[in-house]
């Protein structure tokens, strides 16, 4: 019996996984997983080579019938911090795709090549009853991911998310969103983060559903798997910003997201300017959800929401506990839409600990709350809007606590602006100077500064514009599409 996945217990003919033009239906997948499984069996933890392909999700859901923890590597990730989290883990062994070259730093552990084909030894018939797949744990408290931080703030720390966490939080968006077996998701996220692995392919596998991964994002991609019984879609603010850039001259695309029963964005704040261009032009609206590696989700959207949610990432998720407190740790129960807290959060989505990191562990917790280091605002209906991140995006200038994310969203809303990022920099006067950095729509003829200054004080409010601006080509991200704010106060 799975207790992740119950559907593959059926082990039916309904799709499950399809990548490009490779697919595998519940039966299949209950085959080739529990085959794999089996070889796992007391393995410990494994790293997977976590590359955008069929292979990756087999990996993820063979370890977890195993009971054995998988570590995805982001195959991106650089000789050092990759050496890093390979020593840290310590895996028995790497999964991969046949075809996959590894680098260096996997060289010491042994590798074990992923199946993506029925076993042909009869054991695998496409009703998966051969291959029953592996007893699980018993303990929802056991160990089913370890997902590695960005490394913002030192190196990349190991978050250890148990089965209990994973199942409550997908649980919680099956009420949220009205999630079903009925759902096909379209996304072509990177499956080595919460996001992409966790919510993209073992959301759909939970609810006996399937997932169509596009191997590479592009509008057409979207279009056609949409267009072709697509429920949802999944996707970061770049991905939404390349739609809403695109659905003037696209109609199928317009088309395709306007049959669509569920737009979902996270990872990063949808600009408000993306969000209303992609409502005007389809009759569908984005919601956003927020989460965490350490928390998976707390917040989102509702799918029967009735009113527009352009710019908030919802209420609490079913079992979590959300409060904004002060510097000093002193709760704000304020919804007034305006006094700025840190977020904290508590529920059974949360993380175990930092593996091999006790000291980040207790660091990370007030008490039972979880310090998520996000700032935010609270509206009159409890829903939440993050304004930016405490170390990046609080800014305390002239005595006032300011969210960069609502100084950007008021940039990309002037014609000029194509991409904006807010920073605060010292001043000797106001403790904080605002400092937007501004891609311009027609880098022959940008927008001055004080057009721009203007603008946001005329929409926010005086004290909230940037006092000096800077103009890029580009700005710099991650490969979630993040603004990588630090290298531009580098």
């Amino acid at each position: 019996m799975s207790s992740l996945f119950p559907a593959l217990d059926a082990g039916s003919e309904r799709p499950a996984l399809r990548f490009g033009d490779r697919s595998l239906t519940y039966g299949e997948l209950r085959a080739v997983a529990g085959s794999l499984a089996a070889r796992l069996d007391g393995a410990g933890r494994v790293a997977v080579w976590a590359t955008p392909t069929l292979e990756t999700a087999v990996a993820v859901v063979a370890a977890l019938l195993a009971g054995v923890p998988a570590v995805p590597l982001n195959p991106k990730t650089g000789e050092r911090e990759l050496t890093h989290i390979v020593t840290d883990s310590g895996p028995a062994l790497v999964l991969a795709a046949a075809d996959a070259e590894l680098p260096p730093a996997l060289a010491s552990l042994p590798r074990t090549d992923i199946p993506t084909g029925v076993p042909a030894d009869g054991s695998g018939d496409r009703g998966g009853a051969g291959v029953p797949p592996r007893a699980e744990p018993a303990s929802p408290a056991d160990p089913a991911l370890v997902v590695y931080t960005s490394g913002t703030t030192g190196p990349p720390k190991g978050a250890v998310l148990s089965r209990r966490a994973v199942a409550a939080t997908l649980d919680a968006l099956e009420d949220a969103w009205g999630w079903t077996s009925d759902d096909v998701l379209v996304h072509a996220l990177p499956l080595f983060h919460v996001h992409g692995l966790i919510l993209g392919v073992l959301g759909p596998l939970r609810r006996g559903g399937s997932v169509r991964h596009l191997g590479r994002f592009t509008t057409g991609g979207v279009a056609r798997e949409l267009a072709d019984g697509g429920t949802m879609l999944f996707g970061v603010p770049t991905m939404y910003h390349r739609v809403a850039e695109a659905l003037a001259d696209e109609p199928q695309l317009a088309k395709a997201l306007a049959g669509a029963r569920l737009l979902v964005s996270g990872s990063a704040a949808l600009p408000v300017h993306d969000h209303e261009r992609i409502a005007a032009l389809t009759g569908r609206r984005v919601i956003e959800r927020y989460g965490m590696t350490e928390t998976l989700m707390n917040t989102s959207v509702r799918a029967d929401d009735v009113e527009p949610r352009t710019g908030s990432v919802g209420v609490p998720l079913p079992g979590v506990d959300l409060r904004l407190v002060e510097e000093d740790g002193t709760e704000i129960t304020a919804y007034d839409g305006e006094t700025v807290g840190e977020i904290q959060v508590r529920g059974p989505n949360l993380f175990t600990e930092y593996l091999n990191r006790p000291d980040a562990t207790a660091a990370a917790f007030d008490g039972t709350w979880f310090r998520t280091g996000d700032m935010a605002v609270r509206d009159a209906d409890g829903s939440v809007r993050i304004v930016g991140r405490k170390a990046t995006d609080l800014i305390k200038s002239g005595g006032y606590k300011i969210g960069a994310g609502e100084i950007e969203n008021a940039l990309l809303d002037h014609p000029g602006v194509r991409e904006a990022a807010v920073t605060g920099e010292p001043d000797a006067d106001l403790g904080e100077r605002i400092v937007a950095w501004v891609v311009p729509a027609d880098p022959g003829a940008p927008p001055s500064g004080q057009e721009l200054a203007d603008h946001v004080a005329a929409q926010l409010a005086p004290h909230k514009r940037p006092r000096v601006v800077r103009y890029l080509e580009v700005l710099p991200r991650n490969d979630m599409g993040k603004i990588l704010k630090r290298a531009l106060r580098g």
